[in-house]
């Protein structure tokens, strides 16, 4: 399995081993069979970036599955919501076309980008999965992202204590799958 994705999947700002990707790669390995998992994660990463990275992280790895979690960034900066869409389908694509199976996980941004902006970049999700057939992870945060206790001082990335949170999020749609 590999996961595409930004700092909420690289574990930025607690240990990597804390990380919710390392925690799915400790679940997978006690299974069986035992499946490894590639994190392709960077803290920063954008649609454009991941999608640029693609093509040699599937030639490289052969995945089975790849877990899709870009657009936060993209949000934060404002950027078009055609141009994260363009790129998410692409990256939909070439997964498809690899032969592996893609997962989607889905972001929210804070209230202060306004419904307009979030609800477009919801609905990329939404549409996306629906138009490749996927699995989507509605919102990786969810029951995380307003928990003060389970968020950094910077107000954006899941503590350590949140990690177990967003596994089971990722798991809830990830588990089917892997049957």
């Amino acid at each position: 399995m590999l996961v595409l994705g930004d700092s909420l999947s690289a574990a930025h700002g607690i240990a990597r081993d804390a990380g919710w990707v390392n925690l799915l790669q400790q679940r997978l390995a006690a299974a069986a069979p035992a499946r490894s998992v590639v994190n392709a994660s960077i803290s920063g990463e954008t649609t454009a970036g991941g999608l640029a990275r693609l093509p040699a992280l599937l030639t490289q790895n052969k995945p089975a599955i790849v877990l899709i979690e870009l657009g936060a960034n993209d949000g934060l900066r404002g950027l078009p919501l055609s141009e994260i869409s363009a790129n998410l389908k692409q990256m939909l694509e070439l997964v498809r076309k690899s032969g592996a199976k893609a997962v989607l996980a889905g972001i929210e941004l804070p209230v202060n980008y306004g419904p307009q902006y979030r609800d477009g970049l919801r609905a990329i999700y939404r549409d996306l999965a629906g138009e490749f057939n996927v699995p989507l992870v509605p919102f990786l945060l969810e029951g995380v992202a307003l928990q003060p206790e389970l968020i950094q001082d910077d107000g954006l990335h899941p503590t350590a204590q949140a990690q177990g949170r967003i596994l089971e999020n990722v798991w809830s749609v990830v588990g089917p799958v892997l049957k």
